[in-house]
């Protein structure tokens, strides 16, 4: 289930987002996770999956027409369950009419997520 960021998550926040490689180092991962709490911009997801998080989106909406994806991490033991692709899809139904588009980090796995 995908539930909106709240920053008493903040720390399962920064271990999911810490999967990605741009974010390995802690102070670009404060600085993202800034972004987050204080642009309205950008909106961070979880997944939840049982009783734990397993999954995180990042989105930084552009206008009333498109959205970013600037991070999609799923915790190494989850991969492959096709949560990736069920956070893009919940992204774009909660984006309604605007069109998602990927990062250079995102590309890759957002072109796998449309087969």
């Amino acid at each position: 289930m995908l539930n909106r960021y709240k920053q008493a998550h903040e720390k399962i926040a920064m271990g999911l987002l810490s999967f990605m490689p741009k974010e390995r180092n802690v102070k670009q991962l404060k600085k993202t996770m800034q972004r987050y709490n204080e642009r309205p911009d950008w909106q961070l997801f979880l997944w939840k999956e049982g009783e734990g998080y397993v999954g995180a989106i990042g989105i930084q909406i552009e206008d009333d027409e498109s959205f970013t994806i600037q991070h999609i991490s799923v915790i190494p033991s989850f991969r492959g369950e096709g949560i990736g692709q069920k956070m893009v899809a919940r992204t774009e139904r909660l984006m309604g009419k605007r069109r998602a588009k990927p990062t250079e980090e995102t590309k890759v796995f957002m072109m796998k997520c449309r087969v």
